[in-house]
């Protein structure tokens, strides 16, 4: 597999981040632990699984302070933006899943405790804790029967799966799937994302700036939009906006080339976060955030939201960042994977559109009747609190 992601990383600069920082993994684990150090260990494929995990790592953090404790990534989105994450003392890429790495990763961390969420199961570090009898548990699971591990070929990946003392699914339909082939240390606790989408409410979510842009008015904002949903806007702003709408659009991908046509393809006068201080913020009718790590403060000051990701099938993004702020959403069509949208949608919360005409009929409808928005916007926050309490299962597991 390292050769493999050599040769794609000559054409790819995501993986050859990855292939670069493997190369320091081991440097960086010996720099930072001592074999005294008593340690914990979390893995999470990307940014996603580490938001996810955050609340049950903010927990264990606590409880185990005298721990050090080991944060690995597989994906570069996960550790180029939080290499710096406070709840640990080594954040490093995981090295590629050998039986050779797995033994030698093992040797220098020796985790009391290892917690992987929602997938990237990987069976040679798996297998070794399994034979270490080092505790591992999976939290956040969320499995389909069309998976390489209930299927006839997926030997070496389901015996990964009984490495761990406990999984902790998302659903029942999960629960059964690991029942099926014999895997019975399985507890349904729900989705760990609803506790950390609660915790925002408890922070400090002003943003001066996006006050001094939205004043007064309506504001739909749109998080994690790629061009198939940009495209959606670029039209909706340029041919049935009024000046008493606001948007805030930020984008996945923030390249100075992509987000220089967006700007450049919007009639309306539109100002940049990297251009806010040194332009009159009030008077633009668009923000386009050119930069990563605000979104879910953005979203306290959205009366619509939209989400991007299922107008193609880049995937879904998070949401629910802007349901706990109890605004309607609207998506794009592809979202079969997604049982949250799948639930708010059946829930009256949330709108799926697979069109320039449904687009602008479904925010049309949002943006003049009120009590529509308040309403849609009310069930989706009692989805978010409905939702709530994987934390306290698995602590409740841990004995914390």
């Amino acid at each position: 597999m390292q050769f493999l992601l050599k040769g794609i990383a000559l054409f790819n600069s995501k993986i050859n981040k990855g292939v670069k920082g493997r190369l320091e993994s081991f440097k960086l684990l010996n720099a930072n632990l001592k074999p005294q150090d008593k340690t914990l260990w979390f893995h999470c494929a990307s940014l996603g699984e580490y938001e996810q995990g955050l609340p049950v790592f903010k927990a264990l953090r606590d409880q185990y302070s005298n721990h050090k404790i080991v944060l690995t990534f597989f994906s570069p989105s996960g550790y180029e933006i939080r290499k710096e994450s406070p709840i640990a003392d080594v954040v490093i890429y995981l090295p590629i899943d050998t039986k050779k790495n797995a033994k030698e990763f093992l040797n220098t961390v020796n985790p009391e405790l290892t917690v992987f969420v929602k997938y990237d199961i990987w069976p040679n570090y798996l297998n070794e804790l399994k034979a270490r009898q080092l505790k591992a548990i999976l939290i956040s699971a969320a499995f389909r029967k069309n998976q390489s591990y209930f299927k006839f070929y997926g030997s070496q990946l389901r015996n990964a799966l009984f490495a761990f003392d406990h999984i902790f699914t998302q659903n029942e339909a999960s629960k059964a799937l690991l029942e099926s082939i014999d895997y019975s240390y399985v507890t349904v606790s729900g989705d760990t994302r609803f506790d950390r989408v609660s915790d925002q409410l408890s922070q400090n979510n002003t943003l001066d700036f996006i006050e001094t842009f939205k004043q007064d008015k309506l504001c739909v904002v749109a998080g994690s939009t790629w061009p198939e949903d940009d495209a959606l806007f670029i039209n909706f702003i340029n041919s049935e906006v009024s000046k008493d709408v606001k948007f805030i659009i930020a984008p996945h991908n923030i390249k100075d080339n992509q987000i220089k046509n967006f700007k450049g393809n919007i009639n309306s006068e539109t100002i940049l976060f990297s251009e806010k201080d040194t332009r009159d913020c009030s008077k633009a009718q668009v923000f386009i955030i050119d930069t990563i790590g605000l979104l879910s403060k953005i979203y306290n000051y959205a009366d619509v939201a939209y989400v991007g990701g299922a107008m193609g099938h880049t995937g879904l993004h998070n949401t629910l960042e802007p349901a706990v702020f109890g605004v309607p959403i609207i998506i794009g069509n592809n979202h079969s994977k997604f049982p949250e949208a799948k639930a708010m949608i059946d829930n009256y919360g949330m709108f799926s559109i697979k069109n320039q005409v449904e687009f602008n009929s479904i925010l049309k409808e949002l943006i003049t009747n009120k009590h529509k928005r308040i309403t849609y916007g009310k069930h989706n926050l009692d989805y978010i609190k409905k939702n709530k309490g994987a934390v306290n299962h698995i602590l409740d597991y841990l004995q914390l």
